[in-house]
């Protein structure tokens, strides 16, 4: 089976119509609740790995961009989201990309890729894509407090905690802003979600520290003569 075929399959098993329309209401609540403060409304935005464009679709920026192999996700992106349907890793340089962004959002990505040299090639096309000031924003399973879940998930194949990846994003030049090494539960699927719950909890912090089984990261590109926005 070809990776784009499997990969069409493999989510449409995961999560039924339901639960789809379940996940963008939530997406909403986090981004409306958490997310946007940290994205510019003028911004130009790149979402990778971003399948049914929850993200992307939501967010108030000024230019949207989604990155992913899913070729279902053409059929779920809003007119003003660009899909490019092109796997990073075979991308290499790319003039259009270079310095192009203000923010580039990651969610749930890390962990399907085959081994630390593959991350190394994403983050360092981060660093380049993005404008000098500009963040790149991460939600990630912590394997540090998801390990018993983590391959619950056929394929979740990379494990990666806050402290690895807070040492690979200096490697690579970034300035960490913000680390929360406990943010959301490590999944939604076969759990009740609400709205309203997502919003109390949000509002919580404390209650990361028990509950939550993914990190939240934000680190910037820093300008020569000064600190990101």
């Amino acid at each position: 089976m070809k990776a784009d075929a499997y990969l069409k399959k493999l989510y449409a098993n995961r999560f039924d119509s339901r639960q789809m329309q379940a996940k963008v209401v939530l997406w909403r609540v986090l981004i409306d609740d958490f997310l946007q403060k940290y994205v510019p409304t003028k911004s130009a935005v790149l979402d990778i790995g971003g399948g049914y464009c929850e993200f992307i679709n939501q967010i108030r920026a000024g230019e949207k961009c989604l990155i992913d192999l899913n070729p279902d996700s053409k059929l779920f992106a809003n007119p003003d989201v660009k899909v490019l349907n092109i796997d990073v890793l075979n991308f290499g340089a790319s003039p259009a990309f270079t310095e192009h962004f203000d923010r580039i959002f990651i969610s749930n990505f890390f962990e399907h890729l085959r081994n630390k040299e593959e991350l190394i090639q994403i983050i360092s096309f981060c660093f380049e894509a993005l404008k000098p000031g500009g963040s790149l924003l991460v939600i990630q399973p912590n394997f540090k407090y998801s390990f018993k879940e983590y391959y619950d998930f056929i394929d979740h194949q990379l494990p990666i905690t806050h402290l690895s990846l807070q040492e690979l994003l200096q490697t690579v030049g970034f300035e960490i802003d913000l680390i929360i090494p406990r943010f959301l539960p490590f999944s939604t699927k076969g759990r009740p979600t609400s709205p309203w719950l997502l919003k109390v909890y949000l509002k919580l912090p404390f209650l990361w520290r028990f509950l939550g089984g993914q990190m939240f990261v934000k680190a910037s590109k820093q300008n020569n003569g000064g600190r990101a926005s």
